[in-house]
């Protein structure tokens, strides 16, 4: 089983860029896609961006593409986003996801999930 526990939230001003980076725990990480799902208050979960086992396919909802990267390190069991020209509606908890086998942009078929970290982004 894997456990993710997220990094790398905090406040920014708008234009700016944060990375976050989500480790796992466990020896079988590569086996699991990866997602980062985002909440704002009073909003649905929503995708952000997925990448497959090997980190050859990756995919964006297309609210931020062009703006955030998806990436993994397999060696180190870890996951990254990177935001760039972060916006005031970025703004949200994220979280990071694991999936067994491929990804999917449907966070209800995500069944281990980080505890999230908060992304502000000042206007």
């Amino acid at each position: 089983q894997v456990q993710l526990v997220e990094s790398g939230g905090g406040l920014v001003q708008a234009g700016g860029s944060l990375r976050l980076s989500c480790a796992a725990s466990g020896r079988t990480f590569s086996d699991y896609a990866m997602g980062w799902f985002r909440q704002a208050p009073g909003k649905e979960r929503e995708f952000v961006a997925t990448i497959s086992r090997a980190g050859g396919i990756t995919s964006y909802a297309d609210s931020v593409k062009g703006r955030f990267t998806i990436s993994r390190e397999n060696t180190k069991n870890t996951v990254y986003l990177q935001m760039n020209s972060l916006k005031p509606e970025d703004t949200a908890v994220y979280h990071c996801a694991a999936r067994y086998g491929i990804t999917n942009r449907d966070w209800n078929e995500y069944d281990i999930w980080g505890q999230g970290t908060q992304v502000t982004v000042s206007s």
